[in-house]
């Protein structure tokens, strides 16, 4: 008896076909279930230029028009000099939609709008990320760190998670089902991802929108980008990259893919 692996090929394309036909099926399924990200970048939020003297001003045609003494500058362009209109609120030019522990859209007030309620996760209609929001204590507690993977470190994260490391906290955040998540797809976000949501228009630190992202510490948190040994981090006190050794201990804050 011939098996399907021994039959010429064209006697396969049928079977072949069918397979196919059932692999497309899945992945539209999961793409249903589970909207991918949109793939736009979020702009930088510094909506201010700077003069001849290096201070922050107006950005006026003068100063940073392309015949300015300062051309060209970041505060002349995209979302957050357009103003653009929002699915939710934010500063400048980002646009976000807080969430509560099951993942319902939590009201804004005031103007400029801000959540009503403290978040327990954020999502960003410009990239279609859903970001966690740390807490006071518990499992989310914002004065946790991890080791980064797999490693042990000199990390600190109370009796939630165990080893501390990024590994055990996500798979400590998936069981939870934080803000209604079900395909157990919180992970570390990348470099380019974290970068996303820094504010590089605050004149105070943590570099992010405080009213959206409470409890974030001016310190490194983890990426998923790595070289051997090392791991990338975002600083949140200026929005710097860096890395660090794998075992060095680092402030987390997990991501996934928006409905």
């Amino acid at each position: 008896m011939h098996t399907l692996s021994a039959l010429p090929v064209f006697s396969r394309l049928p079977a072949l076909r069918c397979a196919l036909t059932l692999a497309s099926a899945l992945l539209l399924a999961v793409s249903a279930a589970q909207a991918a990200p949109t793939g736009l970048l979020n702009d930088t939020g510094q909506t201010q230029c700077a003069n001849a003297s290096d201070a922050l001003v107006a950005c006026d045609s003068a100063t940073t028009g392309d015949a300015g003494t300062r051309p060209r500058q970041d505060g002349r362009f995209g979302r957050d000099a357009a103003s653009p209109s929002k699915v939710g609120g934010g500063a400048a030019g980002f646009d976000f939609t807080p969430l509560d522990a099951s993942g319902n859209a939590i009201a804004l007030t005031g103007s400029p709008a801000v959540p009503s309620a403290t978040p327990r996760c954020v999502k960003d209609n410009v990239t279609n990320l859903i970001w966690e929001v740390k807490t006071a204590s518990g499992l989310q507690d914002s004065s946790y760190t991890y080791a980064w993977g797999s490693n042990a470190g000199i990390a600190s994260c109370g009796a939630s998670v165990s080893p501390c490391n990024t590994d055990a906290y996500i798979a400590a955040l998936n069981a939870a089902g934080l803000c209604g998540e079900t395909a157990n797809d919180w992970r570390l976000p990348t470099r380019r991802e974290l970068l996303g949501i820094v504010h590089n228009g605050m004149t105070t630190p943590p570099a992010i929108d405080v009213n959206y992202f409470p409890a974030t510490q001016n310190s490194g948190y983890w990426t998923s980008d790595y070289e051997t040994g090392w791991g990338w981090y975002v600083y949140f006190n200026d929005g710097i990259t860096n890395v660090g050794r794998k075992t060095n201990s680092n402030y987390v804050r997990l991501v996934r893919s928006g409905q």
